[in-house]
């Protein structure tokens, strides 16, 4: 026949996995050092060519296919292990102490008090930036402001934030008696 009629021959999945599995897996495990990757890597290579049947066009180069696909499922494996060995979790820290609770509790309380001594717009300015994440083009959309005037404002309600901050601490008040 022609070579046309050749080509045409299909692949016969089952057979090429009774002859070649174990070889192949054989393969594998010189190349992943464990039985198991190796298996899967071997098994992913047969379930690969099932699922695109028409992958291999003549039938005398399948073995060959399925050896290309245990090599670099191997390198993929190899890779994906040593990328989870590399991988540290982060340090587990310790729950807040109640006494942390209480001190970042009072630390926000005094922020906040700080925050109403500023002028509204200074106050509106910082709110929406550090808040609310806004950037300079969407506080000043929302306020109906230009983005220089965000920035002045920003700048200085920074100043006066810290320095009505640096006032309270210094003084051990609440703010409410400077007002």
């Amino acid at each position: 026949m022609s070579t046309g009629t050749a080509m045409a021959e299909a692949v016969d999945i089952t057979e090429l996995y009774a002859a070649h599995r174990l070889s192949l897996v054989r393969l594998a495990i010189l190349l992943v050092d464990d039985l198991a990757s190796a298996e899967d890597v071997v098994q992913d290579a047969f379930a690969a060519l099932t699922r695109r049947p028409g992958a291999i066009k003549d039938p005398s180069k399948a073995l060959a296919y399925l050896r290309v696909s245990v090599v670099n499922a191997s390198r993929s494996a190899l890779r994906r292990r040593r990328t989870a060995r590399a991988y540290s979790p982060p340090h587990d820290t310790a729950p807040p102490t109640p006494e942390d609770t209480a001190v970042l509790a009072e630390e926000h309380r005094q922020v906040i008090v700080a925050l109403h001594t500023l002028a509204p717009r200074q106050r509106e300015v910082l709110v929406l930036r550090y808040w609310s994440n806004l950037s300079e083009a969407e506080i000043a959309a929302a306020l109906q402001i230009s983005q220089g005037t965000v920035k002045s404002t920003a700048s200085r309600a920074l100043v006066a934030l810290e320095k009505a901050m640096t006032t309270h601490m210094s003084s051990g008040t609440d703010g409410k008696e400077q007002r």
